[in-house]
């Protein structure tokens, strides 16, 4: 019995270090940023008007998201602080812009730029790149709080047509 009152102690101390761990990243938070988006924007709650278009073919509603954490998950799924990764970004900071880069094949978030105004975001951009050797895709992921977010995406399969994907969402 003390002994496994002990083991859940120690099971409960290691947790509590790991997600200390978690909080001092090398790289900009983008997957903590998108969770404090969906949050602010359930809030909010505005009406968007929300473009697809595949192929060229667009078909657009205005409409409410009811889960802005699944409309806004590709952005946080791009998250660059994977302990895996740790130091292959190059990281590029000014009063106005950060950029992490990465040309490690085995990555495929290539590169994230945020902009600022003071501390404040007001720009994510992201480019992500898958390749083997049936298969290649490339996203573009554009988020501008309070006005607009975009996914550009194409895809080849090794002996299909390429297909283009364009999602936007225009805050009102």
């Amino acid at each position: 019995m003390i002994l496994a009152v002990f083991a859940f102690a120690l099971a409960g101390c290691n947790q509590r270090e790991e997600s200390k761990a978690n909080t001092d990243f090398l790289y900009f938070d983008v997957s903590g940023y998108f969770k404090k988006e969906a949050v602010r924007l359930k809030k909010l709650n505005p009406d968007v008007t929300k473009a697809v278009s595949v192929n060229g073919k667009i078909e657009e509603k205005t409409i409410k998201i009811k889960d802005w954490t699944k409309e806004l998950a590709i952005f946080s799924n791009a998250d660059i602080n994977k302990a895996s990764w740790k130091g292959s970004f190059k990281i590029e900071k000014s009063n106005l812009l950060e950029r992490y880069t990465s040309d490690n094949k085995k990555i495929p978030v290539k590169n994230v730029s945020i902009g600022k105004t003071g501390n404040k975001v007001n720009r994510v951009e992201i480019v992500i790149s898958n390749k083997n050797i049936l298969y290649s895709s490339g996203d573009t992921l554009v988020y501008y709080p309070d006005s607009l977010y975009e996914i550009r995406k194409h895809q080849k399969i090794k002996l299909l047509a390429q297909k283009t994907y364009q999602i936007t969402g225009k805050l009102k």
